[in-house]
């Protein structure tokens, strides 16, 4: 895949989101349209994920979050569930050696009881061999769920309290954010989601907090950089305001 098409440069952007959430949803409803087993949905969205990567660095996006696998999706069909273990660690495997050339870090935001060893493995080569790029920040949730994350940093600060390693009554929203999966990542600034879903799914509660929702119909198999780069025009033309407010009467 090409980086860099002329053809398909981003337009002029007045602001960028430091930080995007990305919920890849709708894959099953567009396999299923055409006749195609879910997995085969899955098989196509894989392009759209390195559609919207090519168009956030383009756009100069620093950090990008995909929500490829969650603490709910154990619930899916047993046969659902094997394929996209084995699928995650194909792509990280298969697109690792293009993403090196896009000067992309690969982060991995998730718990690690149930996911498999071989994933976990692929998860964390990628972060080691991607670790000194200097580009985008690409974070691959995979077994994450947000209430997960924050019963995790809870039980984190409960154990340092408890060996006296934290006071009680000491800890604040600094304290918490530590103890997150990828401490890291700043906020996210826009939260977008393909195929018409109107919600959040449990995905990066703490750190959208003031994120800007962008919803869009598009399925994911069909989603691209241009889709992208509309999120981000819409996003650069709203007030965000992080609970201040300004007198703004009419004449």
């Amino acid at each position: 895949m090409r980086l860099f098409d002329p053809e398909r440069k981003a337009p002029k952007l007045d602001v960028v989101p430091r930080h995007i959430a990305l919920v890849m949803d709708g894959n099953g409803r567009w396999a299923n349209q055409r006749g195609l087993t879910r997995t085969e949905g899955h098989k196509a969205g894989e392009i759209a994920l390195l559609e919207v990567v090519a168009g956030a660095i383009e756009a100069g996006v620093e950090n990008l979050t995909a929500y490829a696998f969650s603490t709910e999706n154990w619930k899916r069909s047993p046969e659902e569930v094997r394929f996209l273990m084995g699928y995650n660690k194909e792509v990280l495997r298969k697109r690792r050696d293009l993403l090196m050339e896009w000067n992309v870090r690969i982060r991995w935001a998730g718990r690690m009881p149930r996911l498999w060893p071989s994933v976990v493995k692929e998860l964390q080569e990628a972060e080691r061999i991607t670790a000194k790029n200097t580009g985008l920040t690409l974070t691959m949730a995979v077994n994450y769920g947000g209430r997960q994350e924050l019963v995790d940093a809870v039980n984190k600060l409960a154990t340092k309290v408890a060996l006296g390693q934290l006071k009680p009554g000491s800890i604040t929203e600094k304290t918490i954010a530590k103890e997150l999966y990828v401490p890291e990542l700043p906020d996210v600034d826009l939260f977008l989601r393909s195929s018409g879903e109107l919600r959040s799914s449990n995905f990066l509660m703490w750190q959208s907090s003031y994120a800007e929702y962008f919803f869009s119909p598009t399925l994911w198999p069909d989603f691209n950089r241009e889709e992208l780069w509309r999120a981000i025009a819409e996003f650069g033309g709203r007030q965000r305001r992080f609970g201040a407010a300004e007198d703004a009467p009419l004449n």
